[in-house]
């Protein structure tokens, strides 16, 4: 499931981990049982559960965590060099608007 950090579920999570948005410039996943995780922990739990062979990056855990984290900040910051930058944001199919909690 998703949420938006500025939706009603996301601002809870946000006030209940006591968590600064304008300090945060990473993806973030919560989940009731481990609460938070930041940055490369996040990335390749996400990762772990996408099913092969994206699942074959939980191989990375066994990187520490700061290494991990660098290689994150450096790709976050290189990626529109990299990549590109889309002008619009994809609209989301029905099937992937099921996924969202609000």
């Amino acid at each position: 499931m998703f949420t938006a950090l500025q939706s009603d579920t996301g601002k809870q999570i946000l006030n209940q981990y006591k968590i600064d948005t304008a300090k945060i410039d990473s993806i973030l996943l919560y989940t009731p049982e481990k609460g938070i995780n930041y940055k490369s922990t996040a990335a390749l739990k996400v990762a772990t559960s996408l099913g092969f062979p994206v699942n074959l990056m939980a191989i990375f855990f066994i990187v520490p965590t700061f290494i991990r984290n660098w290689v994150y900040d450096f790709i976050a910051k290189n990626r529109y060099k990299w990549y590109g930058k889309k002008e619009s944001c994809m609209i989301p199919t029905p099937e992937l608007k099921n996924r969202f909690l609000d």
